[in-house]
């Protein structure tokens, strides 16, 4: 651990003021050696231990993981939770029918009892964060082949997870972090009664839709409103009518004081991954793999998906979680491949590897600890080229084939028909017909039918031969002469998977024969081969990458870059800090660091499903009826910017003042700057978050639910 403390402070003292210091995605134990100083220059009041303690309560006990893949924050006593509204979006969904349609019109408990619980969801609170890096690499000896050093850091993982567990319900995980060269314990406790209790409508939450997704300026209203429960006795425990709201340990304040340009802004949150010590190599993959298949694959499927969804309002409640969780990354691709080829970042990258390369060669003991680190990326990335590629059309074109889904969990079936085992027969038809009702609430045959069609048309023009499923050659070619509208057509009339009813008829009294002959199940069943093989052929690849990447990792480390080092993102909490900034996208060109409601009336298309809003949104604009919302300067806010450093998963992140205060709630980053997750651009990189009191507006004033707002301490 001292040898980690003075290698980052020797990169912080010697380089990390000469740079922008907002970049960075911080390590909480670390902040008291790291960061406090240059956080306290720009604002903050905080000390570290208010920020991450061991031995009394802090703010990093009021940030949550919401769900899988977003950040939440407490606000109240009462285990109100603040997020975005896409990360609630899923939520949102399943409650809604056409007769409750709560994407389009919203939903505001106005009660405890009115709020509406949520299964699979759950928040999980960060207990303590640990390094063991010197217990993990116990047993790992210089010289150990790939394979032997994994065996000997899991064996050390594995007993260092179960010591943590003991005689307690955490969760325990031990990361890698620096490319697995250090490690450390993550504890966390997870609550599973997590009930919705508002939402504004998708014309606020969503607003400007895919068009203004990654973009600035911004007028969404990204935010819903969810309550922790525990057991009477405060306790996790699930769904229950007699659980109470959380007791927690600490909640945020919210100010609704205006802010300004320079205003120190600090956030913590669960940033997911980031790949910041990429090689030149791994970029070129990005560029000429990656992200064309992503926009390629992706824009066909959802072109179909959304002429469907707009021609019918239940696809359009069925499909719409599911085309932003497509689209999202879509449009990521998109601009991430523009940034990079913009701002030649593979050019950037191939620049320190020739610094690297004269580092390298300078004494023999480099050489021989670190020489051969970038030929073993090298070697890696073009040797599995091929692989990669057709890996990922396996992957994004069977995502636009939904029927094929159902077929998982069938294997089970299969297996315990033969085997005559009654017990695993019934467990594998209630595990099918569970999957079948979670399916089927959210599919569209028709729309599926015309997605299926296109993507095994793609797949077959795009893909070299070796990685054609025998479905091709063996059915389509042989039994429809090639045509594969009549095979898919062919497979949704036959197919015992294509209707929910005819689905349940054969679970009653499943026939093994029925069930080898079907077409879905011999479909899915080609793919699941060839995907079986290629990533096979793509995993000869993981052992001289894995190594590559940690010799790479560790050299950078010692060879001291004008760039501090800090971690890649890996789903753990880490702190950022800023401040409220503008910028200049292009010449002639300033972006002010704020948006208002003007601006949302401004972009105002009525009946148009990316930019039509309520008429009272528009009325209370022209009233300027903001209440205690408003700016001193006479105008409502709605989003603003800061240079904060974040990713995906941080998405519903607290955004805060120097106080600790909660000021916004991150939900996006800017277009000109998507190459953030591999290289960071001071000049450029933007944080998106709604303004606080934008959200509390809707809350209070425009949607009539003061009393939530009420729960919070609101600081003037």
């Amino acid at each position: 651990m001292k040898k980690l403390f003075a290698i980052l402070l020797i990169l912080v003292l010697n380089f990390g003021f000469k740079a922008k210091a907002d970049e960075g995605m911080w390590l909480l134990p670390l902040i008291e050696k790291l960061n406090i100083g240059k956080m306290t220059e720009l604002g903050l009041k905080l000390s570290a231990e208010d920020i991450y303690s061991l031995n009394k309560v802090c703010l990093k006990d009021a940030v949550v993981i919401f769900g899988g893949g977003c950040t939440a924050e407490i606000v109240s006593s009462q285990g109100l939770v603040l997020t975005n509204h896409h990360c609630g979006y899923g939520s949102i969904q399943a409650h809604s029918s056409v007769d409750h349609d709560y994407l389009r019109d919203g939903f505001w408990a106005m009660s405890k009892e009115e709020e509406l619980p949520n299964p699979n969801l759950s928040v999980t609170f960060l207990i303590r964060i640990e390094d063991v890096t010197s217990q993990v690499l116990a047993n790992v000896k210089q010289g150990m082949s790939e394979t032997d050093r994994t065996e000997a850091i899991n064996e050390a993982r594995l007993a260092i997870e179960k010591k943590a567990s003991e005689g307690n319900s955490y969760r325990v995980q031990v990361a890698s972090f620096y490319g697995g060269n250090y490690f450390y314990l993550l504890v966390y406790e997870r609550y599973t009664d997590v009930r919705l209790v508002g939402t504004p409508p998708s014309s606020i939450g969503k607003f400007g839709f895919d068009t203004d997704n990654w973009e600035w300026p911004r007028h969404t209203g990204d935010f819903s409103v969810f309550r922790v429960y525990s057991g009477p006795d405060g306790k996790p425990a699930p769904y229950a009518k007699e659980n109470i709201p959380l007791k927690p340990k600490y909640f945020l304040p919210v100010s609704i004081k205006d802010r300004n340009k320079g205003d120190f802004a600090m956030i913590l949150g669960y940033p997911g991954r980031t790949s910041r010590y990429m090689t030149s190599y791994e970029v070129n993959e990005q560029l000429q793999i990656v992200h064309p298949d992503r926009i390629k694959i992706r824009g066909i499927k959802q072109e179909i998906w959304m002429k469907d969804m707009l021609a019918d309002q239940k696809v359009n409640i069925q499909y719409s979680a599911k085309y932003s969780g497509s689209s999202n990354y879509w449009k990521y691709s998109i601009g991430q491949k523009g940034s990079l080829e913009k701002l030649n970042v593979k050019t950037k990258k191939e620049e320190l590897e020739n610094q690297f390369n004269k580092w390298v060669v300078a004494t023999p003991e480099r050489k021989a600890k670190y020489g051969e680190a970038l030929n073993m990326i090298k070697t890696a990335i073009e040797g599995r080229a091929e692989y990669y590629n057709a890996l990922q059309y396996l992957n994004e074109c069977l995502q636009g084939c939904e029927l094929l889904s159902l077929n998982r969990g069938v294997a089970g079936l299969v297996m315990a028909l033969k085997a005559k085992d009654n017990q695993k027969i019934s467990d594998a038809v209630y595990q099918i017909k569970k999957n079948g009702n979670d399916f089927f609430k959210d599919y569209n045959p028709p729309t599926d039918n015309k997605s299926m069609k296109a993507m095994l048309k793609l797949y077959r023009a795009d893909v070299p031969a070796k990685f054609l499923p025998d479905f091709y050659l063996n059915v389509i070619d042989k039994k429809f002469k090639g045509n594969i509208d009549m095979f898919v057509d062919d497979m949704f009339a036959k197919s015992l998977f294509a209707n929910e009813t005819k689905l349940n008829d054969f679970l009653s009294k499943p026939v093994l024969k029925t069930l080898e002959s079907d077409p879905v199940y011999l479909t899915s069943a080609s793919f699941n081969k060839v995907t079986g093989e290629t990533s096979n052929g793509l995993s000869q690849f993981d052992a001289g990458l894995t190594t590559g990447r940690r010799l790479w990792i560790a050299a950078l480390m010692e060879m001291v870059p004008e760039k501090t080092q800090y971690p890649d993102a890996n789903s753990s909490m880490r702190l950022s800090y800023g401040t409220v900034q503008d910028y200049d996208p292009r010449d002639a060109v300033t972006y002010k660091y704020y948006t208002t409601l003007q601006g949302v009336v401004d972009k105002y298309k009525p009946g148009d499903y990316e930019f039509d809003v309520p008429k009272r949104l528009i009325e209370l604009n022209n009233k300027k009826e903001y209440g205690r919302y408003g700016s001193l300067k006479g105008y409502m806010p709605v989003c603003f910017l800061t240079t904060n450093d974040i990713t995906g998963g941080n998405s519903g992140s607290p955004v805060m003042n120097g106080n600790g205060e909660l000021i916004g709630l991150a939900f996006d980053g800017n277009w000109e700057s998507m190459s953030g997750d591999i290289a960071y651009e001071p000049d450029l990189q933007r944080t998106i978050a709604v303004d606080i009191r934008y959200v509390l507006w809707i809350m209070d004033i425009y949607s009539g639910a003061k009393h939530l707002v009420d729960e919070m301490t609101i600081v003037r």
